[in-house]
């Protein structure tokens, strides 16, 4: 069989292809003005050029950067596309709602009618906030996605506020929100305590449910650097990825020429779900080696004797048969953990997707505080967060409950009264619109309906709603499915390199870019600044708050600096060019923002019991190599080596007592839904655990949520797989 290796000569022609589609001198002219980049929070661009990171390193560009920027060179949607009826669009694949082109004007859909029409944008503007105007707030929700600039949140989340409602959430409830309850909770902050330079020189890197070899392309060139120096990388994940494997870094001629290298220096596989059984382990071994770091525990922790007993009193067998990993090798790891000096934990969206997502990830604090790697150079905590700006949408307010300093700002600063009473999170959101209990909401970016657990029902949940208010670049599946009923008003945006006046983004590394702007594609679209300006200006015509000048994103940028804490350095961005570090945030030195100062050894908290299911397998959803999020960009997954995405993931022994082979199909079942003909895919994962695509799947996913961040299960999801059998 074939080895498959991450990155190389073949990414390297994919993405000159989808250059070469997009016209060479409107890529290179994307790739290289001072924007930052649309796709991870990695990070990159900014002041110091397109395809150049903070520490100077060209090229810092990968598929992902061209992907992003393949669908915003488009032409408009001609107008003649919306003579279609709403059941023309349903039959469309994500990948082709997205390629049909950039919208170019306001379309709007009446209630009960099934076609979306071109208007004037006066006549838009006007109708959005009359519709707002006739609910009542607590009866609306607002949304963003992360790939919106900071001025476009912060000026959402005050219209919504001095609108009356704190029903205000963004897209990290669906995937970081876990990440930051927990981090909160043992070291005080809900971000990366390292910045991009840690990496260079540390010699340790635990990744940990992720694959960035897909996600987070730019982060493999950094480990294979480090295995070079003679690091070791620790790959945790139930599927065992390719280009974690080995990888060709495009940036490396010598990792190209010599057909890639190697990624994982050790490959750990545990069962789907079961990875606090193996974090208490690794501890076990640290602790019985005599491998824990006692001054730093003794001078900057609590709760380590609690912590020690527990760990104490859990066996090793239980440990083991519950992870599926062997003792040798959990031994293995903890050697070289207490032989190391500097390790950073790094996680995706396989430890939060989980009932039990904030446990997952106080547990990976417990394990770096256990050798002291939080609070210093070179070691630490290292969320991957999925789309650029996600991090900074929840610095400037884009969430339900605001901290109580920049909630005394805003009302003392305009002199107004923001609501108090309890904010909704995104899923709450839907949960209430599936009662009958939103009649509005607005959503600035993103794919909400297919970001949605339970599909069918989430589908019903936003049909629901009343009016519908998108602010968008592109068509997306949820502009037509779940809008049968109710008004839908679509806003054409901005770029982030399109918009008249620079924005601002933060990075997963609390590093704060500067995008210029300034390119014109389409002459007709508007900035998500001016439109959200124009309606708040509308809607709250006698507000203290100057909305008419918040239309200048410096002006919001200056309210930003002056509102929340650490952003000052914003106030003067776009004149001194300065793009700097959020202050105050946890890094290198031990100083935890906790109520008593230390880092918290945190035990796991009693969870919900998931229903029992008689169903035997195990299902976590996972991205193709061809996708961001919810956003498709081509239907195979090249790492994988599959070329359709109705596809399903199967160990190899569970196959053949299944009786299918490669290529045949099974049907999928959950308590939510089902999947039907979906092609099987002979894969390493361990036996009874199965994957499937996101978004698709989503219609098996359950409504259970991690009940302290809010977050679905999109992991740990009880399926039956049948197998097709001929008549």
């Amino acid at each position: 069989m074939k080895t498959i290796v991450g990155g190389g000569p073949k990414k390297l022609l994919y993405t000159l292809k989808t250059a070469s589609g997009m016209g060479l001198l409107n890529s290179a002219k994307a790739l290289n003005a001072k924007n930052a980049c649309k796709a991870c929070g990695l990070g990159m661009g900014g002041q110091r050029g397109g395809m150049i990171n903070e520490l100077d390193e060209f090229p810092s560009v990968c598929n992902k950067s061209v992907q992003a920027q393949s669908t915003d060179i488009q032409k408009p949607i001609p107008a003649e596309v919306f003579a279609h009826d709403l059941a023309a669009f349903q039959a469309l694949s994500a990948y082709e709602l997205e390629h049909l082109g950039r919208l170019g004007m306001p379309v709007f859909k009446a209630a009960g009618e099934d076609h979306y029409r071109d208007v004037e944008w006066d006549w838009a503007l006007e109708r959005a906030a009359a519709g707002l105007a006739k609910v009542e707030p607590g009866r609306s929700f607002f949304y963003s996605s992360g790939r919106s600039s900071n001025e476009a949140g912060f000026l959402l989340q005050l219209m919504a506020r001095l609108y009356g409602t704190n029903n205000i959430s963004n897209c990290s409830y669906y995937c970081h929100q876990a990440t930051g309850e927990a981090l909160g909770n043992t070291v005080g902050t809900g971000t990366a305590t390292v910045e991009l330079d840690d990496i260079a020189h540390s010699d340790l890197f635990f990744l940990i449910g992720a694959n960035p070899a897909s996600n987070h392309p730019r982060l493999l060139h950094k480990l294979i650097g480090l295995r070079r120096r003679g690091g070791t990388v620790v790959v945790i994940n139930p599927l065992r990825e390719a280009g974690l494997v080995q990888f060709a870094a495009p940036k490396m001629i010598s990792s190209m020429i010599k057909g890639g290298d190697e990624v994982a220096s050790i490959y750990l596989q545990p069962k789907t779900g079961s990875d606090i059984a193996l974090f208490t382990a690794i501890a076990k071994a640290v602790l019985e080696k005599g491998g824990s770091a006692q001054d730093f525990i003794q001078q900057y922790c609590s709760g380590f004797d609690e912590f020690v007993t527990h760990i104490q009193d859990q066996s090793w067998s239980s440990l083991l048969d519950e992870c599926g990993i062997a003792k040798a090798d959990v031994e293995r790891v903890a050697d070289i953990y207490i032989q190391s000096k500097h390790a950073i934990f790094a996680w995706g969206m396989g430890m939060t997707h989980h009932q039990h997502g904030v446990d997952n990830i106080e547990w990976i604090s417990n394990l770096a505080l256990l050798r002291g790697m939080v609070g210093r150079p070179y070691a630490g905590l290292l969320p991957l967060r999925g789309h650029s700006n996600v991090q900074g949408i929840g610095t400037i307010g884009v969430k339900p409950v605001l901290p109580a300093e920049v909630f005394d700002r805003i009302e003392s600063s305009y002199q107004v009264a923001l609501p108090k009473e309890k904010g909704m999170h995104t899923l709450a959101s839907l949960e209430a619109a599936y009662n009958g209990d939103i009649d509005a909401a607005l959503m600035l970016g993103g794919n909400l309906y297919e970001a949605s657990p339970d599909s069918q029902w989430a589908a019903k949940a936003l049909d629901n709603i009343g009016l519908k208010i998108f602010l968008t670049t592109t068509l997306n599946r949820g502009h037509v499915v779940g809008v049968e009923q109710g008004e839908s008003l679509i806003f054409p945006v901005c770029a982030r390199d399109e918009e008249p006046e620079p924005t601002t983004q933060e990075s997963m590394f609390n590093y704060v870019r500067l995008s210029d702007g300034g390119i014109e594609r389409i002459a007709s679209v508007r900035s998500e600044v001016a439109i959200l300006a124009d309606i708040s200006a509308k809607l709250l015509p006698n507000s203290t708050i100057p909305f008419e000048e918040f239309k200048r994103h410096q002006k919001v940028r200056e309210a930003i600096a002056r509102l929340v804490p650490g952003m000052e350095d914003l106030a003067d961005i776009d004149v001194a060019k300065q793009e700097f570090f959020v202050r105050g945030r946890l890094k290198h030195s031990p100083e935890f923002k906790t109520p008593d100062g230390k880092a918290h050894f945190v035990l796991p908290h009693t969870i919900a019991a998931t229903p029992e299911s008689a169903r035997p397998f195990t299902m976590m959803t996972i991205r193709s190599e061809g996708q961001f999020n919810s956003i498709i960009y081509e239907e195979n997954d090249s790492y994988r080596g599959v070329d359709k995405r109705w596809t399903v993931l199967l160990n190899q022994q569970d196959a053949l007592e299944l009786g299918v082979l490669e290529g045949e199909t099974v049907d999928i079942c959950s308590d939510y839904g089902e999947m039907k003909n979906v092609a099987v895919k002979l894969f390493n994962l361990p036996k009874g655990c199965v994957a499937a695509y996101y978004p698709e799947a989503n219609i098996l996913s359950s409504r259970l949520t991690d009940p302290r961040s809010h977050t679905p299960q999109f992991k740990s999801i009880a399926v039956s797989v049948t197998a097709k059998r001929l008549a």
